[in-house]
């Protein structure tokens, strides 16, 4: 008995290793891509694309963080071992209930995709709309499989067919882009043909399910037996999870869709030629891919120590549990602080390196901010998962997504894109606060404010550093070019992350015991000793 229960606890840590792993790699590459993209189509290109994202960027997040979540979790509450056929019947309710998801979102999105088009104040966005809406279709299928696998902690068909979907949507996306251009199409058409990354995307991730799930027998054995559990029991748990567990994962997303539907349409309407908008557009959405890397980044080390919450919540020690929140969050702001305040110092030739000149980086800059915001809250809200509570997490987000949009309405007209990335900076902070100030009606709270204010400082010579080193380097070199710029910001980068992680180790941030914690903190323990 004990034998099982070690090798289950070991197979959920390997497990969590493994997609937090591929979770890793789809968020870089989702990420990353843009910037070729963005090379490949220009400002207005960019515009086209990202307006179109976040409908696909809800069916992927769905699909990942989302469904196969509240599948998973179904399927370990009402026991998997012990009674065969309540798997079926959970399975059977859950592919009805995403189905039925699935379809509602095509149907709205495919037969109403010159409405919205309209509402955005683009009708020539129409069409593009109508290729994400497909993606839907596959939502169900994907979710299932992924939800089931993830059930009898299996986590190997989750992680292969989320790198593969993305991997495989990156591929055709960069591919369908050129290409199109290069044989004279123009950009809405080489925006419908990047969105088909979506389905080339899908349909593989889809593939590589299908080839587990037949290579799998024992899940023909799992689909026999007697239910216990109701079917009208499963559907409230799947309404409720649906809006816990699925609206927070689309936190990033969520204020994408806000800017896409009102952001250019408030430029239009408030007397903005209409290509200057479009392209006005396009350099702001430059900001998302860089907040998107930063908040991996973030989140990456603190979202690993989630588990550890999870153990001690069921053992009831609120002692340790304690200590590792104020450990995941410490973490949290050492590393989003750093990705901050680095961005910060060089915003400018981060934009240049990467998209070609430096259009939009005091708008990059405020926008930077966020990754702070977005890491704490991501953080908590993880924490708070593993608290149990999930609907505090999924109220922040709804907050946030409705401070985003008022303070669009009025900033946008007077202030341009400047007051969207305002709006955007404090809806995230709100999401934060409010996930901080649930933390604290579950009796814990941050208690290191000497370390806090070490991290302050530790940020402040990064900033003082890097200012220093941009400085040098330019009275060294001379003159200006994209090459040396590039050369600038990624020797910057190298410069910074020594000089912070040299000022966080110094100023002992971090406890001996919390490094044999954080991952890679034994290492770190080593160069704090030299």
């Amino acid at each position: 008995m004990c034998s099982q229960t070690a090798k289950k606890r070991s197979l959920v840590w390997q497990g969590a290793f493994v997609l937090t792993l591929a979770g890793l790699i789809t968020k870089v590459l989702s990420a990353a891509y843009r910037v070729p993209y963005q090379n490949i189509v220009g400002d207005i290109g960019f515009y086209i694309y990202q307006q179109v994202y976040p409908f696909y960027g809800i069916a992927i997040m769905l699909a990942t963080s989302g469904f196969p979540v509240i599948v998973s979790k179904l399927i370990a509450e009402h026991g998997q071992e012990e009674n065969r056929v309540n798997m079926a019947k959970i399975m059977k309710i859950c592919w009805l209930y995403f189905g039925s998801i699935g379809l509602f979102f095509f149907v709205c999105l495919n037969i109403g995709a010159s409405y919205i088009a309209d509402f955005m104040g683009d009708s020539q966005l129409a069409p593009l709309i109508r290729v994400v809406s497909f993606s839907f279709l596959l939502l169900p299928f994907i979710s299932m499989l992924r939800g089931y696998f993830q059930g009898i902690h299996n986590m190997m068909p989750t992680a292969v067919s989320q790198v593969t979907e993305q991997s495989i949507r990156v591929i055709t996306i960069i591919f369908l882009s050129y290409l199109m251009l290069s044989l004279g199409y123009d950009l809405y058409q080489a925006g419908s043909g990047a969105l088909i990354g979506s389905l080339t995307g899908g349909v593989a991730a889809a593939g590589v399910l299908l080839v587990y799930w037949v290579r799998n027998r024992r899940i023909q054995d799992d689909l026999q037996g007697q239910a216990t559990v109701g079917g009208r029991q499963i559907l409230k748990e799947l309404f409720i999870y649906s809006f816990t567990i699925c609206l927070s994962s689309l936190l990033l997303i969520l204020f994408q869709l806000v800017d896409a539907m009102n952001l250019y349409s408030l430029l239009v309407s408030n007397g903005m030629e209409e290509t200057a908008a479009k392209q006005l557009k396009g350099v702001y959405d430059r900001g998302q891919p860089l907040i998107q890397l930063g908040t991996v980044a973030a989140t990456s080390i603190s979202l690993s120590l989630v588990p550890l919450i999870s153990t001690a919540k069921k053992r009831n020690d609120h002692k340790w549990l304690e200590d590792k929140i104020n450990l995941a969050l410490k973490a949290c702001l050492v590393v989003g602080a750093g990705a901050t305040v680095g961005l910060l110092a060089i915003v400018k030739q981060t934009n240049i390196m990467l998209f070609r000149n430096e259009l939009g980086s005091d708008i990059l800059a405020i926008l930077s901010v966020s990754i702070l915001f977005t890491s704490l809250a991501v953080t908590i809200a993880a924490v708070l998962q593993g608290l149990n509570q999930t609907i505090y997490p999924a109220l922040a987000v709804l907050a946030g997504a409705i401070v985003k949009i008022v303070l669009n309405i009025l900033l946008i007209p007077a202030y341009q894109t400047t007051g969207a990335a305002v709006s955007s900076v404090a809806a995230f902070a709100v999401v934060a606060v409010l996930n901080i100030v649930f933390l604290r009606k579950q009796q814990f709270r941050f208690k290191d404010y000497r370390g806090l204010s070490k991290i302050i400082l530790s940020a402040g010579i990064l900033y003082g550093a890097l200012q220093l080193y941009i400085i040098v380097f330019d009275m060294i070199t001379g003159e200006f070019s994209r090459t040396l710029t590039t050369i600038e910001a990624l020797s910057a980068v190298c410069v910074g992350g020594i000089v912070y992680v040299a000022a966080v180790l110094k100023t002992n941030v971090f406890t001996r015991e919390e490094l044999d914690v954080v991952p890679m903190g034994s290492r770190l323990k080593s160069l704090g000793k030299g």
